[in-house]
């Protein structure tokens, strides 16, 4: 099994597999592997149709397989693959589907652990742009303040205005980067990687300014036929409202075409779960890990 790093060129037969599985979970996106491979060495490799990424930062982790194909001759393979890696075979970012359908291939061979720093946050996209009742009025509060203080406008992602996005993730990451150096210079790279190839990628995006001075940018990709993934979404933090506008003109871009959008994960953060609960998701995407035992 020879994983390589993914370019541009996996795109078309990646998309085929992922269209044919239609997951909700964010791990499963070409662009964000793709922007995040540099970092964390992600690999993938075509068996037969059936995709497989790799995270080879320490040990190797798997993402579960998907596509058109024969899973159980796949994972079959990847036991022995990583056993000739001196591992057990590990899992990561599983479905309850997936896990189900795991344990009917391989029963009771496999180590199976709900990961709740890693489930997703799905919202309806209805929501998000319209941001009604009691428990959203916090969120209406601080746009109305900004609609009501600055000469705003938000418009999405062209080839013309893109270098904008560039320049404040330049500029953000040299204001924020002592509050987590490693953090946030990865952060820095994987952005830039993506906005270098964002196009090619079929990402989407917004950018929001205030007389014409870039103050907030977001983007994502497609991740099934009726979800959205928001893969990032940066703005000034002492700019009331900037954040919260951003993510609501994102979502009236794209409420026509997406029922969903997934704001994937919060990695664990205190901060960043209180931030995407105050959103009140639609659901969570459980997610689980697994270790084979044999």
């Amino acid at each position: 099994m020879e994983f390589h790093s993914p370019t541009l060129l996996d795109r078309e037969w990646v998309l085929k597999a992922f269209n044919f599985g239609q997951t909700d979970c964010c791990e499963y996106c070409f662009g964000n592997i793709f922007m995040w491979s540099d970092i964390y060495e992600n690999k993938i490799f075509n068996d037969n149709g059936i995709f497989i990424s790799a995270d080879f930062t320490d040990k190797p982790v798997f993402c579960y397989p998907i596509g058109d194909g024969d899973k159980k001759a796949t994972i079959e393979r990847l036991i022995e693959f990583s056993k000739g890696l001196g591992v057990n075979l590990e899992f990561f970012g599983m479905t309850e589907k997936d896990r189900d359908e795991l344990q009917f291939l391989f029963p009771k061979q496999f180590e199976i652990t709900e990961e709740r720093d890693y489930f997703d946050y799905l919202y309806t996209s209805e929501s998000l742009a319209t941001l009604v009742g009691r428990k959203l009025a916090s969120k209406r509060n601080h746009i109305s303040y900004f609609e009501k203080t600055f000469d705003w406008k938000y418009e999405p992602i062209t080839k013309e205005n893109i270098h904008k996005c560039e320049l404040l993730n330049e500029h953000w990451e040299r204001l924020n980067r002592e509050k987590n150096p490693e953090e946030i210079g990865d952060e820095h790279l994987a952005i830039k990687k993506a906005l270098s190839n964002f196009f090619n990628l079929g990402f989407e995006g917004g950018i929001l300014t205030i007389e014409n001075e870039i103050v907030a940018f977001t983007f994502g990709e497609k991740l099934n036929d009726n979800t959205f993934c928001t893969h990032v979404e940066k703005a000034y933090g002492n700019i009331r409202g900037a954040y919260q506008m951003i993510n609501r003109e994102f979502a009236r871009q794209l409420r026509d075409r997406y029922e969903y959008i997934n704001r994937e994960d919060d990695t664990g953060s205190e901060g960043l779960r209180r931030a995407k609960l105050s959103y009140h998701p639609h659901r969570l995407v459980i997610k689980y890990s697994a270790v084979y035992k044999g």
